[in-house]
């Protein structure tokens, strides 16, 4: 499929959640969570944007009310 997302490598569950009860908190725009990443996981800038990018682009999937 063209369309699809793909996985960062560095990427788990554990980043996942963390960004969901960050976006829950309301303490940051998810625009500005990379830095939270980068703090919270000893991770570099590119990787932070990864994932924060995955996040962002996966949400409405993983978060699908039925």
């Amino acid at each position: 499929m063209e369309n699809e997302i793909k996985k960062p490598e560095n990427l788990t569950d554990e980043h996942l959640e963390y960004l969901d009860d960050l976006r829950e908190s309301g303490v940051t725009n998810m625009y500005g969570a990379g830095a939270y990443l980068e703090d919270e996981f000893d991770m570099t800038r590119e990787e932070a944007n990864q994932v924060l990018t995955y996040w962002m682009k996966t949400f409405g999937e993983r978060h699908k009310v039925n």
